[in-house]
């Protein structure tokens, strides 16, 4: 397996934008059934957040299997979904860990451990493509595993913990 080639990956990408695109639809019907009580309890970052996780996934699996693309291409994509999603976690979790949204201290930091997780791998990823060195491709299976643990993890707050 070329951890710098996407072919040997076509059935990871297609798995992967199976379900990151399940549970984005999935967030987006649990944000509207419970939109009053994300809004009064000023949780809509959190469904920002995990939206941006999931959409990053997705697109990180579109990238992956367009054909015949180029290594460089592949790489830049790669590096701008990476910083695009760590740009956004970044200031969704700082503003969180600023305020008092009922979660314990710990909860918060692992949450902006987990959301450092997902996405910085992705920015890994595209940048050792470039020198075909570091790891390449393999880097998206910790950012894709950290993303969907983050965004189920913030889905089942606002689904589920929401209407206690």
């Amino acid at each position: 397996m070329d951890a710098y080639t996407t072919g040997d990956w076509q059935n990871l990408f297609v798995a992967v934008a199976g379900a990151s695109a399940a549970l984005a639809g999935l967030l987006f019907v649990a944000v509207s059934i419970n939109l009053d009580r994300i809004l009064a309890l000023g949780l809509p970052s959190r469904a920002i957040g995990a939206i941006t996780m999931l959409i990053s996934v997705l697109f990180v699996a579109i990238f992956g299997l367009v054909p015949g693309q180029p290594r460089g291409v592949l790489a830049a994509e790669l590096l701008a979904v990476g910083v695009a999603s760590w740009t956004i976690l970044a200031v969704i979790k700082l503003r969180r860990l600023r305020g008092d949204d009922g979660q314990p201290t710990y909860a918060r930091y692992l949450s902006v451990v987990l959301s450092q997780a997902a996405s910085l791998p992705f920015v890994v990823a595209g940048a050792s493509l470039i020198p075909r060195a570091g790891g390449g491709l393999y880097w998206l299976v910790p950012g894709i595993v950290f993303a969907l643990l983050e965004a189920v993890l913030d889905a089942w707050v606002l689904l589920v913990e929401i209407l206690r």
